[in-house]
């Protein structure tokens, strides 16, 4: 299967093969060259990795407990 490269660089990764690889929007990728043979392969995420930062702004643990046990803020 052949893809044409954009001018910014971007190629469109054929249907059949993100159906067969299981690619998805959001998928993360890996490049490397090899020989001079460009190499992808999809990267190795971790679940903290995938939610770390998700709420926003930092979090006192300390006061969430509290709120969420109930208990009076010291």
């Amino acid at each position: 299967m052949k893809a044409i490269v954009a001018e910014r660089g971007q190629v469109t990764i054929p249907k059949p093969l993100r159906d067969k690889l299981g690619i998805r929007p959001g998928t993360a990728l890996e490049f490397s060259a090899k020989n001079g043979t460009l190499l992808v392969r999809k990267a190795e995420t971790d679940p903290v990795s995938q939610v770390f930062g998700c709420l926003g702004g930092r979090i006192d643990t300390d006061k969430f407990l509290r709120a969420l046990r109930g208990d009076p803020a010291k």
